[in-house]
C-alpha cells in the first residue's frame, strides 16, 4: 500500500551565535541583518577547500547553538460556532505549534464551543545583540503571549515586530543586551551534497543539533496556502528536524546561518527524510524590510509562468520549446515591469542578474529579494537568439486574463450578470447569478443552490461576471461569498477554503 507523504510546518524557533562589538567603552549593537557580512566564525573545510569533508561538527555547533532560542506561545481562542456533537473532537495538530493548519471561518450554525488556551512551541535565531529574533510566521501567528528562552535558560517576553505570510517569516523582539548573534552566510553559495547542521528545540526538548547534507535547492512544495503571493524556494536537507524546529537554524560548517528551518515532508507528522528551509538571502531581505519599514517592500516582474511538469501535448499547445532551459512566459501583465522591459509571451527567461534560473521557485526567490524600483538584468531567449534587457520592478503583482478566468472556472458553475429588472425586484444594485452548478469548489465546499445571486466576494461588491473575476483575484486562500436567493430577504454566507487562483 502506498503511503502518501505530506508537507508539514514545524513550529520552532532559534537564536544565532556570534560576537558583541564594543566602542568607546560601551557595547555597540551588532546586527547580522543590517551589518556588513563578517568573516566566518569557524574556519572549516568549506572555507577554502570544499572538496575536503569535515569529520566532526563540534566547532560549528558550539558557535551556533548559543544563538538558537526556544519560543513558547499561548493562543487564546474566542468562542466559535461549532456543529452539534463535534465539540469534543481533538485537534490533530495539537501541541505541535502548527496553528497554521487550523482554519476557522465565520460564525457558522450550531452551538457555541468554548476553546481552551492553546500552547505551542518553536525555535528562533538571534539576529541582533539587542534582541531581534527571526522565526517563522506560523510559529507566532495568532499568539497572545510569546516567551523566549535563551540557551543559558534566561526567559524573556517577546513582542511581534512584523510578519510576512508570503515567505512564512516573522521578526520578534526581546529586551536584551549583549546577546550572541549568528553570522549569516550566503545561501547562493550552498552546494548540493554540502554538510549542514539543523539546530532547534524539537518536540519540546532542549536544544538539539542534527547533521545532514543539502539534497536539493529551490524546492516549491506548495505548503504556504494562506498567503496571497507565496514565495517558496526551499533548501532541502536530510538533517533530522521535527515539530518544534520551525524557525530554527540551518547552519553550514563555518557556523553561518544559511537557512531558517520551516517544514518537513512526512507521512506521519514526524521527520521521515526531508526538511525544508528558507534561504538566508531571502530571509535577510524580508527581515531587513520588517526591521526598517515595518512591512515587506516587494518588487514584482509581472509575468505568468508556465507550470512545471507539463506533458508533451500541453507543452505543444502552449508553444513551449524544451530545447531552451529556463522559465517560459505565458502572459505579460499590461504596463508591468516585464511589459515595460519588452518581454513578450513565448520568451524564455534564462538568467536574472546573470544568475541562471530554470525553476519557477528560483525565479520567484530572486525577484522577491528586490523592492519596487529596483532594476534587474534579464537574459532571455526569443526565436532562438539570446537577448538582455533591464526591468524596473513595480509594487503590484499584475493581472492576467487567463488567471482570472481559471479562478472563476475553478468554482464549478456557470455565471451570468443579474439583469437590472431582476436587481430592482430583489432590492440590490447588481449581482452575479449562479447557474448549473457542477463539479468544483462550490459543490465540494458549500450547499449553494442554482439561482443564488452573488453580491459580494470577500467583502468586495460584485455587479457583473467581470467584477466577480476581479474580486476573486484579490482573495487569499480563505474568503466568504455573500448573496441572496430570489424571493428571500435573508443574506447567505458561504465559506471558501484553500482557494487556488
Amino acid at each position: 500500500m502506498k503511503t502518501k507523504s505530506k508537507a508539514i510546518l514545524l513550529g520552532a524557533a532559534a537564536l544565532i551565535g556570534g560576537f558583541v562589538l564594543f566602542a568607546n567603552g560601551k557595547p555597540a549593537v551588532s546586527n547580522s541583518i543590517l551589518d556588513e557580512p563578517k568573516a566566518p566564525v569557524v574556519k572549516t573545510a568549506y572555507t577554502s577547500a570544499p572538496g575536503v569533508q569535515p569529520v566532526d561538527f563540534e566547532k560549528a555547533a558550539s558557535a551556533a547553538v548559543p544563538s538558537v532560542v526556544h519560543i513558547k506561545t499561548t493562543m487564546k481562542f474566542k468562542e466559535v460556532a461549532g456543529r452539534p456533537g463535534r465539540g469534543d473532537e481533538q485537534d490533530p495538530f495539537g501541541g505541535m505549534g502548527d496553528d497554521f493548519f487550523r482554519r476557522f471561518f465565520g460564525e457558522g450554525g450550531g452551538r457555541a464551543v468554548p476553546q481552551p488556551d492553546q500552547r505551542a512551541s518553536g525555535s528562533g535565531v538571534i539576529i541582533s545583540s539587542d534582541g531581534y529574533i527571526v522565526t517563522n510566521n506560523h510559529v507566532v501567528n495568532g499568539a497572545t503571549n510569546i516567551t523566549v528562552t535563551l540557551n543559558n535558560r534566561r526567559n524573556y517576553t517577546a513582542k511581534v515586530i512584523g510578519t510576512d505570510p508570503n515567505t512564512d517569516l516573522a521578526l520578534i523582539k526581546i529586551d536584551g543586551k549583549n546577546l550572541p548573534v549568528m553570522n549569516i552566510g550566503n545561501s547562493d553559495d550552498v552546494k548540493l551534497g554540502q554538510w549542514v547542521l539543523a539546530i532547534g528545540y524539537p518536540l519540546n526538548l532542549d536544544v538539539t543539533v542534527t547533521q545532514g547534507i543539502v539534497s536539493a535547492k529551490s524546492r516549491n512544495i506548495g505548503i504556504n496556502t494562506q498567503a496571497s503571493a507565496p514565495v517558496e524556494s526551499f533548501i532541502q536537507t536530510d538533517a533530522a528536524v521535527n515539530p518544534g524546529s520551525s524557525g530554527g537554524a540551518l547552519v553550514n560548517t563555518n557556523g553561518e546561518l544559511i537557512a531558517i528551518n520551516s517544514a518537513i515532508a512526512s507521512p506521519t507528522g514526524s521527520f521521515a527524510g526531508y526538511a525544508y528551509s528558507i534561504p538566508s538571502n531571502l530571509m535577510k531581505k524580508v527581515i531587513g524590510d520588517l526591521m526598517k519599514y515595518g512591512s515587506v517592500q516587494r518588487g514584482y516582474l509581472g509575468i505568468s509562468m508556465a507550470p512545471e511538469g507539463l506533458d508533451d501535448a500541453k507543452k505543444k499547445e502552449l508553444g513551449i520549446n524544451d530545447d531552451v532551459d529556463g522559465i517560459h512566459i505565458l502572459e505579460v501583465s499590461p504596463q508591468g515591469a516585464a511589459d515595460q522591459a519588452g518581454l513578450k509571451k513565448g520568451d524564455v527567461i534564462v538568467k536574472i542578474d546573470d544568475q541562471p534560473v530554470n525553476t519557477d521557485a528560483r525565479l520567484a526567490e530572486l525577484i522577491a529579494r528586490q523592492k519596487p524600483g529596483d532594476k534587474v538584468k534579464i537574459t532571455y531567449v526569443r526565436g532562438g537568439s539570446q537577448h538582455d534587457t533591464e526591468a524596473t520592478l513595480t509594487g503590484k503583482m499584475g493581472s492576467f486574463a487567463s488567471t482570472k478566468s481559471a479562478a472563476v472556472e475553478s468554482l464549478g458553475a456557470d455565471f451570468s450578470d443579474l439583469s437590472k429588472e431582476d436587481a430592482s425586484k430583489m432590492g440590490v444594485s447588481g449581482g452575479v447569478v449562479v447557474n448549473n452548478i457542477h463539479d468544483g469548489v462550490i459543490s465540494n465546499q458549500t450547499n449553494m443552490r442554482s439561482g443564488f445571486v452573488i453580491t459580494k466576494v470577500g467583502g468586495i461588491p460584485v455587479h457583473s461576471v467581470a467584477e466577480l473575476k476581479d474580486a476573486l483575484g484579490k482573495q487569499s486562500s480563505n474568503f466568504q461569498i455573500e448573496g441572496i436567493y430570489p424571493g428571500s430577504d435573508e443574506v447567505y454566507y458561504y465559506g471558501i477554503n484553500d482557494f487556488r487562483k
